[in-house]
């Protein structure tokens, strides 16, 4: 009986053990979910996630809310202005002034002291402000739209940015796997080549230099491959960063290079009219251009009068023991009226001298302009240009890729057959090699060109 007892007790306990343990593995595998978050997108996907999620997109959306807070406190300044402030002081000792004893019956000739006031003092008062007309404001309240539109601005410069670089980071990750792929191709056909070569030599149907030169070209592969694994850890990477995704959470990419540059071969994007007054730097300029002529309207406008008023209603008591919280202590009420007119007569110059200084800038900002629209009419012609040019170069090296391949077969059948040395037949393999590198660097050119012709047009 006892020993039966023990048995459920025993099975018992190693049940709560186990029920705990299960306990402590749910929050903690709960954490190993939350700590690792798993991600797939295609490039639109990308484009869309960054330009909610990416860190620098995020602070240009806060600074156009500090930019409408700041247009705010622009506005409030103008605005009645109240305020409140309370007074207490313990005039332990009072202040003394002399005057003739002669007026207190005393001889004359002598002076007695006499103090004057009590020895505790309180003073409460509310006060109304009003700015009436000042001609600083008046500018500052345009410039506050200015400085707002500026700040949604640049948001949107930020927004095509990103957009640019995720494009440009994307397409690189694509690049560094395609290669990955065609290394591991070209490593196992050297590897089986390698192979009959040396078999070849074991029974004297070939020479040892043509397993030595395999050998050759497939260490330098297996470099190329393992640098390029190294590559695609970075560039992955750069991409969460870009995403605003953690380091740590899992990215898969489900667009295709080849497909992607396909999507991308529009040739009627170069027959559009470069509008530069849409061109989101031009904006900017046109929008620095604004403020700096606000800023010479602001130093003119300090010539003009400025007017406020204000209105005040307070309470004072005095009492020689501190009994203002008394019922008894008597409060005497004041209230007043007053206008104040400030009037700029002759500051030597000054004021002209600071208005001159914000005309030059402005006709800095001018001049700036100017150059920055011939600049961006430049910049659309050259990344027009590289477009055509990267198109171009992508069908070149899709036909040169074709050409390269058939010659390497062409080369490795003679070579087994004895028709070829291996110096031809590894010619024809570096040959090839670098017709797909150009071939894959084509098609991450075409992609970014156009990314580059887009961001310029983009609005």
């Amino acid at each position: 009986m006892k020993k039966n007892k023990n048995k459920i007790t025993n099975g018992l306990l190693q049940l709560a053990v186990l029920f705990a343990v299960l306990l402590a593995a749910v929050p903690l595998r709960a954490q190993q979910q939350e700590a690792q978050q798993s991600y797939s997108f295609s490039l639109q996907e990308a484009i869309q996630h960054a330009q909610q999620y990416n860190r620098s997109v995020i602070n240009s959306g806060r600074d156009v809310e500090a930019a409408y807070k700041r247009k705010w406190e622009t506005i409030a300044g103008g605005l009645p202005q109240i305020s409140a402030s309370g007074y207490y002081q313990n005039n332990f000792e009072l202040q003394k002034q002399i005057i003739p004893a002669e007026f207190f019956g005393g001889p004359p000739g002598t002076f007695t002291e006499i103090a004057f006031g009590t020895k505790h003092t309180a003073d409460a008062n509310a006060t109304l402000n009003q700015l009436i007309f000042d001609g600083t404001y008046i500018v500052g309240l345009k410039a506050a739209k200015t400085y707002l539109d500026f700040y949604k601005t640049s948001k949107i410069k930020t927004d095509i940015e990103i957009r640019e670089q995720v494009i440009n980071a994307y397409g690189n990750v694509l690049l560094t796997q395609e290669n990955i792929d065609i290394l591991n191709k070209n490593k196992q056909t050297l590897q089986k080549n390698l192979f009959e070569a040396e078999q070849m030599f074991k029974n004297g149907l070939g020479e040892e230099e043509d397993a030595e030169q395999i050998a050759i070209t497939l260490a330098s592969v297996n470099s190329s491959l393992n640098n390029s694994e190294r590559l695609r850890n970075i560039t992955l990477d750069m991409l969460k960063v870009l995403l605003g995704i953690d380091l740590k959470d899992s990215l898969q990419l489900t667009d295709d290079l080849e497909a992607l540059t396909n999507a991308n071969l529009d040739m009627t994007i170069t027959g559009a009219e470069f509008k530069v007054e849409n061109n989101i730097d031009y904006r900017l300029g046109v929008n620095n251009t604004e403020q700096k002529y606000l800023l010479m309207q602001q130093e003119r406008s300090k010539a003009l009068p400025t007017l406020s008023t204000n209105l005040t209603f307070g309470y004072n008591a005095f009492n020689d023991d501190f009994a203002f919280t008394q019922r008894e202590q008597r409060w005497l009420n004041y209230s007043y009226l007053g206008v104040s007119l400030n009037v700029p007569i002759f500051s030597s110059f000054a004021r002209s001298a600071r208005t001159q200084q914000a005309k030059i800038e402005l006709e800095k900002a001018k001049t700036e302009l100017t150059e920055l629209e011939q600049n961006l009419k430049l910049q659309y012609e050259r990344a027009k240009s590289n477009y055509e040019y990267s198109v171009e170069e992508y069908m070149t090296s899709k036909n040169s890729l074709r050409l390269a391949e058939r010659i390497e077969d062409k080369q490795q059948i003679k070579f087994r057959e004895g028709l070829s040395t291996s110096f031809e037949f590894s010619e024809a393999q570096r040959q090839l090699y670098t017709a797909q590198q150009n071939y894959l660097q084509s098609m991450v050119d075409v992609i970014n060109a156009k990314a580059a012709l887009e961001k310029l047009t983009a609005r």
